[in-house]
């Protein structure tokens, strides 16, 4: 038995005449009479009791018609919630983010995503890039906010990735550093200072592009301390442990104790990248990679 011989059947059993039932239904009375024969065959029961002035429905139709409703009710609430898990509409995300994205993109992308999608279930994890790699490899998060480069070539290979912002570098310097008396900063003029910074194994990108440009500059960073977290290397530059080249984001923390100043040369671009398993091909991961392409274009 199909849905439509039950949506036939209460057709007629609501209207109790074949004639509005075939209307209702937009198709002719004899293949709806001829319907409603073959359904009662096959329940080896008559629904109906049929006269030449009325139609009344029998106990075995007073039943069946319960249930034959509930059964339409229940189909109708399976595809729709079908046609909404296929939209993206409905599910679970499991996000991972690395600091600096939640002082930048990841409030507004969250922000429109909610508003458009808020029968979508979110579970965000502060992670490293490496975290996050490792996390996406072992399927326990589904996409990442990280800082390339990608240094892991194994988990690359079943990856993909695209670059939805890029800030430079500023300065922190603890509050009472002559340097904080400046308004630009040349970058020769921190040879001498104390660095703090990620280590490589945490931020590759961050690492890699600091040295690199410290380098250019005629020295190498002399480097006291190291922390996974942005907000710890701010914490220990607001004790005067050192200073930091960090990302033009920071700036919104607004740590007592640290000031920020703009370097008066071009610095490198940091870039944010979202990064995802390339087999997922998940409706709510489409959904917020739309979303998120839709906030960083505006």
């Amino acid at each position: 038995m199909e849905l439509r011989h039950f949506r036939y059947f209460v057709a007629v059993a609501e209207e109790l005449h074949f004639g509005r039932a075939a209307q209702r239904l937009e198709m002719s009375q004899p293949p709806l009479s001829q319907q409603i024969q073959q359904i009662e065959a096959e329940l080896g029961v008559l629904l109906f009791k049929r006269s030449k002035r009325r139609v009344e429905l029998t106990p075995a139709g007073e039943i069946f018609l319960e249930q034959a409703r509930s059964v339409i009710v229940h189909i109708e609430e399976a595809i729709e919630i079908t046609k909404r898990m296929g939209r993206g509409e409905l599910g679970r995300l499991e996000l991972g983010f690395v600091y600096s994205a939640g002082l930048t993109v990841l409030p507004p992308i969250l922000g429109r995503f909610r508003k458009r999608f808020s029968q979508v279930e979110l579970s965000l994890q502060e992670l490293t890039t490496e975290q996050q790699l490792r996390a996406l490899v072992n399927k326990q998060i589904q996409l990442g906010l990280v800082r390339p480069p990608i240094i892991n070539k194994t988990a690359s290979k079943y990856l993909s990735q695209e670059v939805i912002a890029r800030e430079s570098l500023v300065v922190a310097l603890p509050q009472n550093h002559p340097l904080a008396q400046q308004e630009r900063i040349a970058l020769a003029e921190l040879a001498e200072e104390p660095f703090i910074n990620f280590p490589r194994r945490s931020g590759p990108g961050h690492y890699d592009q600091v040295m690199d440009f410290c380098r250019a500059a005629g020295f190498s960073p002399r480097v006291v301390q190291e922390a996974i977290q942005l907000q710890t290397i701010v914490s220990l530059v607001a004790v005067g442990l050192g200073i930091a080249l960090v990302p033009a984001s920071t700036q919104v923390l607004g740590r007592e104790g640290v000031v920020y100043r703009e370097l008066d040369l071009p610095t490198p671009q940091l870039e944010l990248v979202m990064i995802w398993r390339s087999d997922d091909t998940s409706p709510v991961l489409q959904a917020f990679l739309e979303v998120a392409r839709q906030v960083v274009s505006t």
